[in-house]
């Protein structure tokens, strides 16, 4: 049977990974993947997370399973992070909610649940977008449409034609939305752009998805999910994936939600039963380990407040970052990278070609994907200086 698979290309990143580890250069900086690195080049463990796994560790007396929709406590602390205690959809009991592994996971059983409910639908991505996006979703079945985004020639929204398109989108398709720190061109909706998406939705008829995978790493943890927030006021139905990978630097343990705002409370629990189903007919039931460390700090006064400050710096240590190389970049190269400061998140698209691109990994040991796009927190005061220096030397060429 299995000699009829057909060998499948290397993942870029993956790839890129593999090469990076290879090279003996000591010399050399990994812009590539997609993960939170500190001044060290290193991805820590929060203090925060340290103190709350060691508490999980002592009080924890079983390890039986946790049930398809995972931890009830989570659930409601996830929503209060993303929406605000105060929401109306919180408050109208509107929400159906499961615990999933990562955002990926949020994803992929809310792909399944919109093939349930609509098979015939589209649902719409952003052009360019995260490049999981589009098996986590279409691989359900779903047919997938993108619609205008980011300019490569501006390094800016492409606003006008993402209206022209999301106002023509059918009733009951799905429009895919980043929350904020779009991965990977990192430049996101302002309030205006939220406020024209939840006319057009209310209008046309389609549902929100907004993928939050970074909420706290752009401007602030309110503020990166104000535009959501917003949306989530304007519409009657909506969908939320979130991830604690990044802001809780929880990459391996897998923690992630999905949330459904329905129209009424009635709805949102048949909602939430058909979430129940749906996940044990792919997983069964959702790691506890990791959710149970976000549960504890979201819960616990001390902990967030340790977990806030880590995050802060975390966030401007991005933020400053972007700053120094858009300086340093703009007056050693005589070319404009100002955009890189006004961005937001960890990735930026340089605007290089692909034989640049190449000749930095070739001769200067810098590594990043083909479409030029950087893992800003990959830099450091150590790398700084021979990055400018390469990527000024491959430009001036």
């Amino acid at each position: 049977m299995f000699e009829t698979l057909k060998a499948l290309n290397a993942d870029p990143i993956l790839g890129l990974m593999a090469e990076f580890r290879n090279d003996p250069r000591e010399q050399k900086i990994d812009l590539g993947v997609g993960i939170y690195r500190d001044q060290k080049g290193n991805t820590p463990i929060m203090k925060s997370v340290a103190e709350a796994e060691r508490k999980r560790i002592e009080t924890e007396i079983t390890k039986a399973y946790i049930g398809p929709a995972g931890s009830e406590s989570f659930n409601l602390l996830t929503r209060e992070l993303t929406l605000g205690e105060d929401h109306p959809a919180i408050k109208d009991n509107r929400l159906a909610s499961v615990q999933t592994p990562g955002g990926c996971g949020a994803l992929r059983v809310g792909a399944e649940l919109i093939k349930r409910t609509n098979p015939t639908c589209t649902i719409w991505v952003s052009e360019p977008t995260w490049a999981n996006h589009i098996p986590l979703l279409g691989n359900t079945g779903l047919k997938i449409r993108e619609y205008p985004y980011y300019s490569p020639k501006n390094q800016s929204l492409r606003r006008k034609e993402m209206l022209d398109v999301l106002q023509k989108v059918p009733a009951n398709d799905i429009v895919l939305l980043h929350g904020c720190c779009h991965n990977p061109c990192g430049v996101d909706l302002g309030l205006e752009d939220w406020k024209e998406i939840a006319d057009l939705a209310e209008k046309q008829g389609f549902i929100p998805f907004v993928d939050l995978a970074y909420q706290g790493l752009g401007l602030g943890l309110a503020e990166d999910a104000a535009g959501l927030r917003f949306l989530a006021a304007q519409t009657s139905e909506m969908i939320i994936a979130t991830s604690y990978s990044k802001n809780f630097g929880l990459y391996r343990e897998r923690v992630g939600a999905l949330q459904i705002i329905a129209e009424n409370a009635q709805t949102a629990q048949i909602t939430q039963a058909q979430l129940g189903s749906t996940v044990r007919g792919i997983y069964s039931m959702p790691p506890a380990h990791g959710a149970a460390i976000v549960e504890l700090i979201l819960g616990d006064t001390t902990l967030y407040k340790s977990w806030d400050t880590e995050l802060s710096a975390m966030r401007n240590r991005i933020n400053n970052l972007r700053e120094s190389l858009s300086n340093h970049l703009s007056k050693e190269t005589d070319q404009d990278f100002t955009f890189i400061k006004k961005q937001r998140g960890m990735f930026s698209f340089l605007g290089i070609n692909e034989t640049e691109i190449n000749e930095l990994k070739k001769d200067f040991g810098v590594y990043m994907v083909d479409s030029s796009r950087i893992n800003v927190a990959g830099i450091n005061d150590s790398n700084l200086e021979h990055f400018i220096e390469s990527l000024a030397r491959v430009i001036k060429s």
